[in-house]
């Protein structure tokens, strides 16, 4: 589900980022991932929540932040991804954050509305870029 979401180079980083995680490594709380399950086993989405030292638009640090929501398109249009961030808020106030914040890309404007429909505003539009040096 995680490869239907991320590209191939973004969820090595991904992976990376989860791993240093679940040592401690990049959040004081860790990490959590919150599935929806059908029913039979298989899942029809999930979140993964972490903590960002910074996040573009938030007042507080360090800030709960979004590192991957995902939800099956035969099950999207049903209110299952706004539970799923209902239940990252939740997991995020228990763990005493006072702001959440997530991306996506500038053309994915699924996701856009997604997170506009749930309570996000928008803050910032970006293009990042990176040169690997040898």
């Amino acid at each position: 589900m995680r490869a239907r979401l991320f590209s191939s180079p973004d969820l090595q980083e991904i992976d990376d980022w989860f791993e240093a995680a679940q040592n401690g490594g990049t959040s004081r709380v860790g990490i959590a991932v919150i599935v929806a399950d059908r029913g039979d086993g298989s899942l029809a989405g999930f979140v993964e929540i972490g903590s960002r030292n910074y996040a573009e638009g938030c007042k507080s640090t360090p800030v709960a932040y979004v590192e991957g929501w995902y939800v099956d398109p035969d099950v999207r249009r049903t209110g299952l991804g706004a539970n799923l961030l209902k239940a990252t808020e939740t997991w995020a106030r228990e763990h005493g954050f006072s702001e959440i914040a997530s991306d996506t890309d500038l053309d994915n404007d699924v996701s856009r509305l997604a997170h506009i429909a749930c309570g996000f505003k928008e803050v910032e539009r970006q293009i990042c870029f990176k040169k690997r040096l040898r």
